[in-house]
């Protein structure tokens, strides 16, 4: 069972296999949250190597550098060899982009909790407790398009612990922000999220949001074939 405090702006309960809290974020919380979403985010990380490795253009570059390298050392495992430390240094440099961007949210809107989003005019972020164990979070915040504000909000950082995954967390968090920007007179929500992450997008779908463009973070990215999702979801009433 999903309960919500009132402040969450959920009304019912969600039948899920267990017994979990949703409530906004105490200052007790805050080694926790800032745990579960460095332990959270970089798992994504293999899912993306992963699909830059089935990309077409990834195969034409392997087999144009096997060529290369065999036409120097006329040799072909040194050649496989050079592949393999193209495909480590991939990996390497693939993990690192994740670990960089974990670190920026440490560093900024993560670093002082309170401040961003207790603080700030119609931003939170709430904790999914099993227990006395936070398991599970999300947050809401003014979007970085200063066009989109005050009729959007955007939601953001939400991670479920692994071993509480599947049991609808992702939903009610969602649907927590969604109640809370109901609540503040919004009229719609914002979020976007990587494209290997097919589970949080199905949650999304699922509850309503429409994806509305995708986005290749670099020149690199976009030779690969590797993209993010924006999503958005209109709030019944507003319109």
């Amino acid at each position: 069972m999903v309960v919500q405090d009132p402040a969450a702006g959920q009304k019912e309960c969600n039948s899920v296999m267990g017994d979990y809290h949703i409530r906004t974020y105490e200052d007790r919380d805050y080694e926790a949250v800032r745990t579960i979403f460095s332990h959270g985010i970089p798992e994504h990380a293999l899912a993306a190597y992963w699909q830059v490795l089935r990309c077409p253009q990834t195969h034409t570059l392997l087999v144009a550098i096997i060529g290369v390298a065999y036409m120097i050392s006329a040799c072909l495992v040194c050649s496989l060899g050079v592949v393999a430390s193209v495909l480590f240094m991939g990996w390497i440099y693939m993990k690192g982009q994740w670990k960089e961007y974990v670190q920026a949210a440490l560093a900024k809107d993560l670093l002082d909790i309170r401040k961003t989003y207790l603080e700030t005019k119609d931003s939170c972020l709430w904790v999914a407790t099993s227990g006395e164990e936070v398991v599970g979070i999300v947050a809401a915040v003014q979007p970085d398009n200063h066009s989109q504000r005050g009729n959007t909000l955007e939601l953001k950082h939400m991670t479920v612990v692994k071993a509480h995954r599947g049991r609808g967390l992702s939903k009610a968090l969602t649907r927590t922000v969604i109640h809370f920007a109901q609540e503040h007179g919004y009229k719609e929500v914002v979020l976007g999220t990587s494209m290997v992450q097919n589970a949080a997008q199905q949650v999304y779908t699922g509850m309503g949001f429409r994806k509305v463009k995708e986005e290749h973070p670099s020149l690199l990215a976009k030779l690969l074939q590797f993209y993010f999702c924006y999503y958005r979801y209109e709030i019944a009433g507003t319109h």
